[in-house]
């Protein structure tokens, strides 16, 4: 076993290991971070596929951005976990057997690729070595999946109109400011001058009684 072979074990291993702690995290801050942990091992196994730019993409973007954002959500957000925790065992046999049938399907697929006979490299050297992942990721996306993209860009689109449109929904219990009443506001509006003496006597002190007690003999 080579140095690279090696690598693809501990590095398949972590992203197993952190991918198991995502879904049985109790602490949603933890499970996000042991998300961004898998997030690195992906990367470093695509890097060993000679797949650089999927690596680099998957770091910056959802690394980057992505995690971090979801990051300062559910640290800003009061999660309440006894309630999230409330009909676990109840859904449990349906999230098992959708977990069953994918874990399934992904063997398949993985045992299918470990199938398939070693390529013979060209007689006139490795071919692949002298070609460029982003451009050729670049041409085959923008013709041939040239459509798909565009759905998809314009469901992303769509998306983020709907989550401003439902953020900036009015609601009973939200305060805002208007910023056009802030503007037609009068002076006499914000502060009301009061007429006062300018000497105002002091009230006279109630003189004190006197002290009518006895002295003991």
């Amino acid at each position: 076993m080579d140095a690279q072979t090696g690598l693809f074990y501990v590095f398949a291993a972590v992203l197993l290991f952190a991918a198991f702690r995502v879904i049985t995290a109790r602490n949603p801050v933890h499970a996000a971070l042991y998300l961004v942990l898998a997030f690195f091992q992906a990367a470093a196994v695509w890097i060993l596929l000679k797949a650089e730019f999927l690596a680099i993409t998957l770091v910056l973007v959802y690394v980057g951005a992505v995690m971090v954002l979801f990051l300062f959500v559910v640290m800003m957000l009061d999660v309440n976990l006894d309630g999230v925790r409330k009909g676990f065992w109840k859904h449990f046999p349906l999230a098992g057997a959708v977990g069953a049938i994918i874990a399934l399907e992904m063997s398949y697929v993985l045992m299918g690729g470990f199938r398939e006979p070693p390529k013979v490299a060209a007689a006139t050297g490795d071919i692949g070595a002298q070609l460029s992942n982003t451009k050729e990721l670049g041409k085959i996306l923008y013709s041939q999946y040239l459509y798909p993209l565009e759905i998809a860009a314009v469901i992303l689109l769509v998306a983020i109109i709907a989550a401003i449109a439902l953020t900036l929904r009015r609601r009973k219990d939200s305060k805002y400011q208007n910023p056009s009443d802030q503007i037609r506001v009068k002076s006499a509006d914000r502060l009301t001058l009061v007429k006062m003496k300018p000497v105002v006597a002091a009230p006279q002190q109630i003189a004190e009684a006197p002290n009518t007690e006895s002295k003991p003999s």
